[in-house]
C-alpha cells in the first residue's frame, strides 16, 4: 500500500465518483469512504466533460481512459491512465495533467513512459515465472503458481488443501475414498488396498481401513502407520502360505506395534509426556483379505465390515461386532441397539490400537461366499449414516460390483449429503464367485 502524499496541499474535489473504485462521492471529500483513494491530488473533471475522448495514436488503434485502474506514483495517485484497444499489452501511462489543445475540446495525453510504474493494486503476475515446471503441483486457487514445501502458492499464497483431504485409490478389483468430511480440519483416517499371490498362484485381495482416534494425540500419524504395517505384514505373509485368516491376526498385531512405536519417538518419548497414559497415539482398524475363496476380516475397535449379495434379494449381512459401549450394553442386555446408539455414550470404544489400550485382542472371522457380492470396509463416517446391514445395502449402488471406485465414491457422497460430522473412509471389494448352494462351515454372509 503506498503512503499518503505529505507535499500536496488538499484541496476540494469536484468528483462525483471514486477514480479508483467508482463509488460516489460527497462535495468535500479528500479520501474515498470505500477504497481510501487520494482524492487531494486529483484535478477537477469538467462537469460537461464525463467522458474523455482521446486522439488516435500513430499506430490507428484506439485509446480510452479507464477510471478503474488509477496507479499511485511517488508523485500522487495518477487519475489519468491510458489503456489501448489493440490486441497487444498496454503500459500504463505517467501521471501527467491533461493539456487543451487550442480549437478542441479534446484533451491530448502525452506518449505512455516505458518506465511508468504499475498499479500497486493490481497483482503484477509474469505468467512464464508463476507457471509451475512439469510435474510440479499447480495451485488450487489460481491454476498458475507452483506449491512450495509448506503447501502454499509461491504466487497468490493460498494454502493448499491436504493431501489427505481426499485420497482415492483403484487397484484391480479394490477400491478405496476417503474424505476429510463436512466438520472436522483434517483426515484422521487412512486406508491400503493391495493385491498379491499366493503359494499357488491365485490372488488375494486386501483392505485395511484405520480411523484416528480424536481424542489422541496425533491420531492421522497413528491411522497412518497402522494401515502401512498391517498392509505390508499381510504382502509379506501370504505368498509364503500363512493361512489368511492367521495372516490377518498377526497383521493387526504388527498395526498394533507400530502404533505404540509412536510414542516413543526421538524427542517425544513417553517418559516427557505428562499425560502418555491418556494421550498416546491411538486408532482403530478393520480389514478384509479375499482368498483361496474365502473372505477373511479383522479387527479393533468399531469399524466395520458389511457383506452386499449382488442379487438384492437375498439379505445383507454385518460381519463384525464393535468394540464400543454400545455394543457391550447390546450384549449384556441392559438396552436394546436402538436404546444403545441413541445414547452420547454409544460410540465410545472399548478397543483401539495404542501404547495407551487395554491387552490388545484382535478379532478374526473367516467366512466363504456361496454367491458374489461386495464387500464394504468402513469407518463409522460412513456407517453412521447407513448403520443396519439394510441401510448400507441401499446406499451402494447397484453397479458397484462392476465399478468399485465408483461406488466408494457414491458412499463417501452420501455421508457428505447426510452432513458429514465425520472423517469418511471406505473400501469395496467385489467377491465374484459362481453359486455353489450350501455355504461353508466357516460361515456363509
Amino acid at each position: 500500500m503506498s503512503q499518503k502524499p505529505q507535499e500536496q496541499k488538499p484541496q476540494e474535489t469536484a468528483l462525483s465518483e471514486c477514480p479508483g473504485c467508482e463509488e460516489p462521492l460527497e462535495p468535500g471529500d479528500l479520501y474515498c469512504g470505500a477504497c481510501g483513494y487520494d482524492l487531494s491530488a486529483v484535478p477537477a473533471v469538467a462537469q460537461d466533460h464525463p467522458t474523455i475522448a482521446m486522439t488516435v495514436p500513430a499506430d490507428g488503434s484506439a485509446v480510452r481512459y479507464d477510471r478503474r485502474r488509477g496507479s499511485d506514483g511517488p508523485d500522487g495517485p495518477d487519475a489519468s491512465n491510458v489503456s489501448s484497444a489493440s490486441s497487444g499489452p498496454s503500459t500504463p501511462s505517467t501521471p501527467s495533467t491533461p493539456s487543451t489543445p487550442s480549437g478542441s475540446d479534446d484533451f491530448e495525453l502525452p506518449a505512455p513512459a516505458p518506465t511508468a510504474a504499475p498499479d500497486p493494486r493490481t497483482p503484477a503476475v509474469d505468467p512464464v515465472a508463476a507457471t509451475p515446471p512439469a510435474g510440479a503441483k499447480r495451485c488450487v486457487a489460481c491454476r498458475a503458481g507452483s506449491v512450495d514445501t509448506d503447501g502454499y502458492c509461491e504466487n497468490c499464497g493460498h494454502a493448499q488443501p491436504r493431501e489427505r483431504d481426499h485420497m482415492e485409490q483403484e487397484l484391480g478389483s479394490v477400491a478405496a475414498v476417503s474424505d476429510r468430511g463436512l466438520r472436522h480440519h483434517r483426515n484422521e483416517d487412512s486406508f491400503a488396498v493391495s493385491t498379491t499371490a499366493l503359494p499357488d498362484g491365485s490372488p488375494a485381495v486386501v483392505a485395511i481401513v484405520c480411523d484416528g482416534v480424536s481424542s489422541a494425540s496425533r491420531p492421522d500419524e497413528a491411522s497412518a502407520a497402522a494401515a502401512s504395517a498391517a498392509n505390508e505384514a499381510l504382502l509379506e505373509s501370504l505368498p509364503r502360505g500363512t493361512h489368511p485368516q492367521q495372516a490377518m491376526h498377526e497383521a493387526i498385531l504388527a498395526a498394533g506395534e507400530a502404533v505404540n512405536s509412536l510414542a516413543q519417538e526421538p524427542g517425544r518419548a513417553m517418559e516427557h509426556d505428562q499425560h502418555r497414559h491418556q494421550n498416546a497415539p491411538a486408532c482403530t482398524l478393520v480389514g478384509s483379505i479375499m482368498a483361496g475363496g474365502l473372505l477373511i476380516v479383522g479387527w479393533v475397535g468399531d469399524s466395520r465390515v458389511y457383506w452386499v449379495p449382488d442379487d438384492r434379494t437375498n439379505p445383507p449381512a454385518r460381519l463384525t461386532e464393535d468394540d464400543s459401549w454400545a455394543a457391550q450394553m447390546v450384549a449384556a442386555g441392559l438396552m436394546n441397539e436402538a436404546e444403545a446408539y441413541a445414547d452420547e455414550r454409544a460410540h465410545a470404544i472399548t478397543g483401539w490400537l495404542g501404547a495407551d489400550a487395554y491387552e490388545l485382542e484382535p478379532h478374526t472371522a473367516s467366512f466363504k461366499p456361496d454367491r458374489p457380492g461386495l464387500v464394504v470396509v468402513c469407518t463409522d463416517g460412513l456407517w453412521n449414516y447407513a448403520e443396519s446391514a439394510a441401510e448400507m445395502a441401499a446406499a451402494v449402488p447397484a453397479d458397484a460390483h462392476q465399478r468399485p471406485l465408483h461406488g466408494a465414491q457414491v458412499l463417501v457422497g452420501h455421508a457428505l449429503d447426510g452432513g458429514g460430522h465425520d472423517n469418511v473412509t471406505v473400501a469395496l471389494l467385489p467377491f465374484a464367485v459362481e453359486p455353489q448352494g450350501a455355504g461353508s462351515a466357516c460361515g456363509t454372509p
